[in-house]
């Protein structure tokens, strides 16, 4: 316990090293976290005998495991404790002794291992849920930006949640047979039509059609769902969770560029969009949203290696992905551009940042280069990812065929009295409409790395000759909702978006829990 901390906000100047920190913050707080690091080591212990077997269980195994449990448990509390008391300008006393409850919370972990409620990794994985959610809170306390995300992301999810349930229990559903990931109605609400894809391939792996559906989220799925013991609500936790991160990056790329006001109503405009039930789903929109607003933020900040390897695993989650190596490239000119006017060229195009520069350019595309190669060892064709696409009449066309198509399915359909495909079009194209609408309306509001990733996103899913799902990919195009907060200054601006979203999207809710298409 080496660390050094200090004392900033209490009263003295010198640094004290890590035991003397611990002892600065009184009994109850280092009582708390090695509790918690205790229970830690007892279910690491557990995992090891369990897979090593009966002959390591060793009585200084045990203590071994809980020694090092409460340790490494101390040691990281004082390093977070001083992170936190850094970013958040409190003192590190402060911070560590707020800190310590969320540090407790891994005791839950302990219960599966020493008692018959639940299994050892399930109460493990509450364990680790309890430690983040506590976390949050702590950071919600002392940070206006994780206070606002917060707040906005419960406020907006709770009754999306509270009207999706009603619907699939009071409401009936549309009739045909259907896929029920869940015998109980209160989870199986969530995973509706693409989402039965992802369940499947997180199971079993890929099969047939499954292969136009990336693997970053089924992967993911599968490694939460083996703690949790249940795939789909690994699924509803990453999603949620992703959406949370997402938003708090948004927030901050948001601030960056213009106000704090103009960010709060960025993450709300997003977050109560007509299709934003999407966001809680067994759907790639929240993952997708928080690592393209991530990368987006870590290119900003010109931290190049970071921003690329989150594009890598953008890229991982949905083919678009690979549209952020083009705001990559247009900010590093920018960067060199904006240092050469000062004479600077030699100091930005320094070895060491020109590699940076470069490993981050190279890593982007390499999200969808393993998956192409993969399909290449697979079924021979690394394309194969988008040639799937035609059992949903999805091919490679210039965007207006698109447009065309959409009218011409309203004309038959309007011709043979279906009235469901003329909504579901003319929503199709009037979400569409609306995506062109403001890119051509605010684009001198923003950088041209923003409108170009925005213009890329609307052309590439517009240029498959079908309009389906557009509503839903408007959902992840930030841009948009930064030049929607941007407007939504002027108090009738901010009232209509609102009108406009939120019974749309209570309508889009009620008809996705009940397996009505919605995007």
């Amino acid at each position: 316990m080496s660390a050094q901390a200090t004392f900033s906000g209490e009263g003295a100047r010198r640094r004290f090293s890590g035991l003397e920190t611990i002892a600065a913050c009184g009994p109850l707080a280092p009582a708390l976290v090695a509790a918690g690091g205790a229970a830690a080591g007892l279910y690491a212990w557990y995992v090891a005998a369990a897979r090593l077997g009966t002959g390591v269980l060793l009585e200084s195994a045990f203590v071994a495991a809980i020694a090092g449990g409460i340790l490494a448990a101390l040691a990281g509390w004082v390093a977070y404790g001083r992170y936190f008391a850094r970013r958040a300008g409190v003192g590190v006393i402060t911070a560590m002794r707020y800190d310590a409850w969320s540090w407790a919370a891994l005791g839950a972990g302990a219960v599966g291992v020493l008692g018959p409620v639940g299994t050892p990794s399930r109460t493990a994985a509450l364990a680790a849920s309890l430690f983040a959610i506590v976390k949050v809170l702590v950071a919600a306390r002392f940070v206006h930006t994780v206070r606002d995300v917060l707040v906005t992301f419960v406020v907006t999810r709770i009754p999306i949640i509270v009207i999706a349930e009603l619907a699939s229990i009071t409401l009936a559903q549309r009739p045909g047979i259907h896929t029920v990931e869940s015998t109980n109605p209160l989870l199986a609400v969530w995973a509706r039509w693409d989402a039965v894809h992802y369940l499947d391939i997180a199971r079993r792996g890929y099969v047939g059609t499954d292969m136009a559906f990336f693997p970053l989220y089924p992967a993911l799925i599968a490694l939460v769902g083996h703690f949790v013991g249940n795939d789909l609500i690994a699924a509803l936790i990453i999603s949620n969770a992703a959406l949370f991160f997402g938003l708090l990056f948004f927030y901050k790329l948001v601030e960056h560029e213009f106000t704090r006001a103009v960010a709060h109503r960025a993450i709300f405009y997003v977050s109560i969009f007509p299709t934003a039930v999407f966001f809680s789903a067994a759907y790639t929109e929240s993952l997708f949203f928080a690592l393209t607003v991530a990368s987006f933020y870590y290119i900003r900040e010109h931290r190049w290696l970071t921003a690329g390897a989150i594009g890598a695993f953008a890229a991982l989650t949905r083919v678009e992905g690979v549209l952020l190596a083009i705001p990559y490239a247009i900010e590093v000119f920018a960067a060199a551009r904006a240092e050469g006017r000062g004479g600077e060229w030699r100091h930005f195009f320094s070895a060491r940042r020109s590699t940076r520069i470069a490993l981050g350019a190279v890593a982007m595309p390499l999200g969808l280069a393993g998956y192409m190669g993969w399909l290449w060892v697979l079924r021979g064709d690394p394309l194969y990812f988008s040639k799937v696409q035609a059992h949903w009449d999805r091919h490679l066309a210039p965007p207006w065929v698109s447009v065309v198509h959409a009218f011409g399915i309203i004309k038959k359909a309007a011709a043979a009295h279906a009235t469901v495909a003329v909504a579901n079009e003319a929503i199709e194209l009037a979400f569409t409409a609306l995506m062109i609408a403001v890119l051509l309306a605010g684009y001198k509001r923003l950088r041209p790395s923003f409108i170009a990733y925005m213009a890329l996103s609307i052309l590439v899913p517009m240029s498959t000759s079908s309009l389906m799902s557009m509503q839903r990919f408007a959902l992840v195009l930030f841009p948009m909702f930064a030049i929607f907060a941007l407007w939504g200054s002027r108090p009738w601006v901010n009232n209509a978006i609102v009108a406009f979203s939120l019974p749309l999207l209570a309508f889009f809710t009620v008809l996705f829990a009940n397996w009505y298409w919605v995007a």
